[in-house]
């Protein structure tokens, strides 16, 4: 049944006005939708999307919540560093990043944070 509907990320945020901001201005999105209850719906590739919604909980998660995968790890950082966007360096048993990737046999992945303390994720698979 679930099989053939679309997945839709939901995160959190403290300040909804910040976080359009983040999204726009660093990530290079728009809002496609506001809806009634004030929540910002971002569309991306291949029907998917996510709904970011005003909440005191925000930022709380120590997990990574939402990521993109690309083709081309390394062009993506730059261009988000050139927009401001900093990328997380990590040192803990089974991830080390370098210079914010780390890479495994199946790819590469480079994490950062929005405006409101989420923790995201780029990756690119192993060819």
């Amino acid at each position: 049944m679930l099989n053939d509907s679309e997945i839709m990320a939901v995160l959190p945020a403290k300040d909804l006005n910040r976080a359009k901001e983040f999204y726009r201005d660093k990530l290079g999105l728009e809002s496609s939708d506001v809806s009634g209850d004030g929540s910002l719906l971002f569309s991306g590739g291949k029907g998917t999307s996510f709904l970011v919604y005003e909440t005191e909980n925000a930022g709380s998660a120590k997990n990574t919540q939402m990521g993109w995968e690309t083709d081309n790890l390394e062009r993506e950082m730059e261009e988000l560093r050139g927009r401001g966007v900093v990328f997380e360096d990590y040192d803990m048993p089974g991830l080390k990043t370098e210079n914010g990737v780390a890479t495994n046999d199946w790819g590469k992945a480079a994490w950062f944070l929005d405006s409101e303390g989420n923790i995201l994720v780029l990756s690119q698979r192993a060819k």
